[in-house]
């Protein structure tokens, strides 16, 4: 069976590990900081602050904004629930906002409309999510929030190594923070782990303590006059969120390989996008403002095309051996969402994604017999 995604690990990434393993530093060791100032450069913002995971970068995120009951944050029913879930964590209510059936992300117009429909009801945070590695119209998306007074979040969990506007995504221009996963399935990887970037001083000062339990050691922020160099204050409800140095030394190494991981991800897109243009399938839109760094790649099928459903078609390249899989089930569907009140019928686009869409394999070890393999599967099946 050939996955959806695979880790890129070689010999340089286990070395780099083992490394730390023989030091005294596996959490809070240098490594952190060195990861986060590689990260922050290639994403050309000011700071950028690791954590334990995408979902943990989330949360702090909304957080760090200032996001909480009584509040609203919107953001699009493609994505992983954890991109909703962590605004519930903070008390914030959740809504969406409808795709774009040609990109798959939070549709600007959409936006619009639901802007107006809410003048005095609206979000404290919007949260657009680059799905599959392609970003949002984020110029846009800023035109629309930052004159309301709402913060923007990217959801760049999808999209390290792409650019918009010739710009890195995440790099902030647009928006008040992004964050980044490092899960073992994306472009790099730290087997868990996260990261939020931002060009803010005030969020980057509040981040910092909330990783770290609330806690700073930062003498012009005490309350109380110092005890000795040993005093430290917790001065915010915070939490363990931190990086080990394991996952650090993981992380910069396998940001020193990431103009490979793209380059190998952009050659399989490009085969599978010439190998496809004849079959009953829509191709993964190429916005020409976007390089995508290609974390996923979605076909949707035109089901009326190839007389067979949807699941009959994931299950048949399921048994030839590819193991595809669907990214993502619309979140309002989920029964929690709907015992929130959500239904089907109210992101009408997105429902149309999830009935026929399926990811392909994609991921930066695939050798190019199991890119050929792949191809001859999905014309077999599309076209028996």
């Amino acid at each position: 069976m050939i996955p959806y995604a695979r880790p890129d690990l070689g010999a340089d990434d286990i070395q780099a590990v083992l490394q730390v393993l023989r030091t005294e530093w596996l959490t809070q060791g240098p490594l952190q900081a060195q990861f986060e100032d590689a990260i922050a450069r290639y994403c050309g913002v000011q700071y950028a602050v690791a954590v334990s995971s995408g979902t943990a970068a989330l949360h702090l995120a909304y957080l760090a904004l200032g996001l909480g009951p009584g509040q609203k944050a919107w953001t699009s029913p493609i994505t992983f629930v954890a991109t909703a879930n962590a605004a519930l964590h903070c008390g914030a209510a959740v809504g969406f906002v409808d795709i774009d059936p040609r990109t798959y992300n939070l549709s600007p117009a959409a936006l619009k409309r639901e802007l107006e429909a809410h003048p005095n009801d609206g979000p404290a945070i919007v949260i657009p999510v680059h799905f599959g590695g392609q970003s949002c119209d984020m110029e846009e998306i800023s035109r629309l929030t930052r004159p309301r007074g709402i913060a923007v979040v990217e959801d760049a969990s999808h999209a390290m190594g792409g650019t918009y506007q010739e710009r890195p995504i995440g790099c902030c221009q647009w928006s008040d923070a992004a964050i980044l996963s490092f899960h073992a399935v994306k472009i790099i990887t730290t087997g868990e782990g996260g990261m939020i970037l931002t060009n803010r001083a005030d969020l980057y000062e509040s981040l910092i303590r909330l990783r770290t339990h609330g806690i700073t050691r930062q003498d012009d922020l005490f309350q109380q006059p110092s005890h000795g160099p040993w005093y430290y204050e917790q001065i915010d409800l915070g939490f363990n969120y931190r990086l080990t140095d394991i996952q650090a030394a993981l992380g910069l190494s396998q940001v020193s390989q990431l103009t490979k991981f793209l380059a190998r991800r952009c050659e399989i897109a490009a085969a599978y996008d010439e190998a496809f243009a004849e079959l009953p399938l829509i191709r993964p839109w190429r916005d020409p403002k976007v390089s995508s760094s290609w974390h996923l790649y979605v076909i949707q099928l035109v089901l009326d095309r190839i007389k067979k459903s949807h699941r009959q078609t994931f299950e048949e390249l399921r048994e030839a051996g590819i193991g595809v899989n669907l990214h993502y089930i619309p979140v309002h569907l989920q029964p929690f969402y709907r015992n929130l009140g959500f239904k089907p019928g109210d992101f009408p686009q997105a429902e149309k994604y999830y009935r026929g869409a399926i990811t392909l394999p994609i991921f930066s070890r695939m050798t190019q017999d199991e890119l050929n393999f792949v191809i001859a599967q999905v014309r077999k099946v599309l076209l028996r």
